[in-house]
């Protein structure tokens, strides 16, 4: 693998550059004194912001790009053998980097280097981690996979020890990770359009985990059905946490306020500690900054300055995040769940607080995934009072013709609830202007672009 020397800034030309984790990278280099060149299907704030910055950005993916001058390229899982601009950076001979190696190596220049894993919570825990160790005046460098208020996007670059990012299961690409600090939130059956069942990823977590250095931690769930399998033959400290008492850090007395914001008793090594707030909504929020407590704590932080910074975290864009107001008090939602576990988890948060009726317009998000949990879709969705589904949003993938939003409506309708396909946006926003009633709670939900439904929605 191609070694980058960070004393001795080169070009590095990022295909891709517009995606949320490729562009954060290239911020990190661009102030490290890298020269940055990219390209991306379609313009957008993102590339106009690094082009702002001094990045070199070209619309379209042409071989064209990738000139001599350029040193090195990075490259995600969406971009294929079959691009122009791999095949011209392949025949130039120019070394290439996926994004994961790259996230990998800026990683081991830090000595506190913090990597958030897990099926589910990533985001949201990262964000948590960010708002306490920005509290705690470390200057951290961040990497998220959203949009944080508290940074003013998706990338923070400080000038301490301190790093901290999530870390994606998709193709191994944690793999490529070497941490101080690991953080294991959970493991669920997903991707499994890489992955062929629920123990490959069991065992590529547990690989994941023993990138952990011996002086380092692994930060994990203590509840989780394939803990043994994730934990084995570690060589590094081991420390746990969730709802039963065996793990050191558990919480006791979880209750909502009217807006669904829990509290609850921090208990360490069964004994309480103190009372905990969080900004986020749902139970499953609060195991997550469970695990958020444990690595700060491990890394010297007061208690104060952690309930301080968990107070003040909403949560990134896209996560149970308000939207606004439409017709006579209809709250709108949006919420990035994509997995049935997700769903759930959203859908008990969002019945943590008041409304008339529950309207959910679910986008699926792949059509593996969609496919291959088909039923869990459905089970999840069911609890709702009115469900519609989108078109599928392919992503990476083409329509295999095994599965169709329709037919999902139409599995979620066999339980009694009122689900149903609308092939449009447009069709899902009258009908919704024209359905919603007084006080109902409308939550948009998916990976793709149902966000701008409710946008629409409040605009107008």
């Amino acid at each position: 693998m191609y070694k980058i020397n960070f004393s001795k800034p080169i070009n590095v030309h990022f295909m891709g550059i517009g995606g949320i984790s490729m562009s954060g990278l290239a911020e990190i280099l661009l102030k490290a004194g890298f020269k940055v060149t990219g390209s991306d299907m379609k313009a957008s704030e993102i590339t106009d912001q690094l082009a702002d910055m001094g990045a070199l950005i070209n619309i379209g993916q042409r071989a064209s790009n990738i000139t001599d001058s350029i040193d090195l390229v990075v490259y995600t899982a969406a971009i294929h053998p079959d691009n122009e601009e791999f095949k011209a950076a392949v025949e130039k001979g120019i070394p290439m980097l996926t994004r994961a190696q790259l996230l990998g190596q800026i990683m081991e220049n830090y000595k506190y280097s913090i990597a958030v894993s897990g099926t589910h919570g990533k985001t949201t825990t990262t964000s948590m981690l960010s708002y306490i160790l920005i509290d705690a005046d470390t200057d951290p460098t961040i990497s998220v996979g959203g949009i944080l208020d508290s940074i003013g996007g998706n990338i923070r670059v400080g000038k301490s020890e301190y790093f901290v990012t999530e870390a994606c299961e998709y193709t191994n690409s944690y793999h490529a990770f070497k941490p101080f600090i690991s953080i294991i939130l959970n493991v669920d059956a997903d991707h499994l359009d890489f992955f062929k069942d629920i123990d490959e990823i069991a065992e590529s977590f547990h690989v994941f985990a023993t990138k952990t250095p011996k002086e380092g931690l692994v930060i994990v769930n203590g509840d989780m059905e394939y803990y043994d399998t994730v934990v084995r033959d570690l060589e590094c400290r081991i420390v746990t946490f969730g709802k039963g008492t065996q793990n050191k850090y558990s919480a006791h007395n979880i209750r909502f306020d009217d807006l669904g914001h829990p509290t609850y008793t921090l208990v360490m090594d069964g004994k309480e500690v103190t009372d905990i707030t969080l900004r986020v909504f749902g139970e499953h929020n609060v195991y997550n900054s469970l695990s958020a407590i444990a690595a700060a704590l491990e890394l010297g932080i007061s208690i104060d300055v952690i309930k301080q910074g968990l107070s003040e975290c909403v949560g990134a864009e896209r996560r149970f995040e308000y939207k606004g107001t439409i017709l006579d008090n209809v709250r709108v939602m949006d919420d990035y769940a994509h997995h049935p576990t997700e769903i759930s988890a959203t859908l008990k948060a969002a019945q943590n607080t008041s409304y008339n009726e529950l309207w959910c317009v679910f986008q699926p998000h792949t059509y593996s995934r969609t496919y291959a949990l088909f039923d869990e879709f459905a089970e999840a969705l069911k609890v709702c009072d009115h469900v519609i589904v989108a078109d599928i949003y392919a992503a990476r993938e083409k329509d295999t013709g095994l599965v169709s939003a329709k037919q999902l409506a139409e599995k979620i309708a066999e339980s009694g609830t009122d689900a149903f396909y609308l092939p449009s946006f447009d069709d899902i926003e009258n009908y919704l202007l024209k359905n919603c009633k007084k006080n109902d709670l409308l939550i948009t939900m998916g990976a793709g672009n149902v966000y701008s439904i409710g946008n629409d929605l409040i605009k107008k």
